[in-house]
């Protein structure tokens, strides 16, 4: 039995998406982007600063790594906790020893608490992400939108307030955006995102936000955690992907992006450092190899011709 020819007729039907957010453009088909002093891979690092509330908010959601078994759940509660205790000045030291500059994206909870974190973070010369209020500041299309522009512009004033520079990035929990997010940010004075996946290059929106995709599966949740593989694995999945990267910008021309998530309470152990060092420096030695932050990407990508 044939479909009903007006099975596929609905207002928002159009060439390659069914939204008027930004215009298909498969990536053969751009103009390449230059990154610069000809380096042309933009390895990029992510760190996840989160701040989790012993109490779960399931409403829209249960953001991932939320606290799992019967209240108080002290277990869950104090290995995440590690992470901004321990795990994250392991990181700090490591970015230092290579010079890299990397992304931060905290909750504002985490500048509320703790402002000395973002102290160091600002002195460090490392760029700060808003990523909502705190673990429980999930959107999706079922929160109001007054709502949801409240949590914006909370996480906003409070990094603002405690860093001294108000973010330009944002980063939704989980990725998860409602229909209204991509207008709300722009509303507040953002100039970029993270959350949509579905390329490896900055891309515009149709009201001026960019998006930087930000890569799930090579994060260090999805490939230790979920995955179960081992932090060498993970490096040598990284470094593979860099090159793979690498031998295609010079084949094609232009530069190429490498996104990788990092969360303090995973790759901040003690057994998983001595690798990821050895990961940085396998990183810095590649003459591609430009470390950046998503302001610096933004700037090079709006400065392309």
């Amino acid at each position: 039995m044939s479909l009903d020819p007006t099975y596929l007729d609905y207002p928002k039907r159009s060439l390659g998406y069914d939204h008027a957010l930004y215009p298909y453009s498969p990536l053969p088909h751009r103009a390449p982007l230059h990154w610069p002093a000809g380096k042309t891979v933009v390895t990029w690092f992510v760190v996840s600063l989160e701040w989790f509330p012993i109490t779960p908010e399931d409403k829209p959601f249960r953001a991932p790594g939320h606290m799992q078994t019967a209240y108080p759940d002290y277990r869950h509660y104090t290995s995440r906790d590690y992470g901004t205790r321990v795990g994250f000045y392991r990181l700090l030291d490591a970015f230092a020893k290579v010079g890299a500059k990397v992304s931060v994206a905290a909750n504002a909870a985490i500048a509320a608490r703790y402002p000395g974190i973002i102290a160091d973070i600002v002195s460090a010369g490392h760029e700060i992400i808003a990523h909502a209020t705190d673990m429980n500041g999930t959107i999706a299309s079922t929160l109001p939108v007054e709502e949801e522009r409240a949590l914006i512009v909370q996480s906003l004033a409070t990094l603002e307030q405690v860093s001294g520079t108000r973010p330009r990035g944002w980063h939704s929990i989980a990725r998860s955006q409602s229909f209204a997010t991509p207008t709300l940010l722009k509303e507040a004075g953002l100039d970029y995102m993270i959350d949509w996946a579905n390329d490896e290059m900055p891309y515009a929106f149709t009201n001026g936000l960019v998006n930087i995709p930000l890569n799930h599966e090579l994060s260090d949740r999805q490939i230790i955690n979920t995955q179960q593989q081992s932090v060498d694995s993970y490096a040598q999945q990284v470094l593979d992907a860099h090159d793979w990267l690498a031998k295609e910008a010079a084949g094609q021309g232009g530069g190429r992006l490498l996104p990788l998530h990092l969360t303090p309470y995973i790759i901040g152990l003690p057994y998983r450092m001595d690798a990821f060092e050895a990961l940085l420096a396998d990183l810095a030695a590649r003459p591609e190899t430009w470390f950046a932050r998503g302001e610096d990407i933004l700037e090079a990508f709006r400065n392309t011709p």
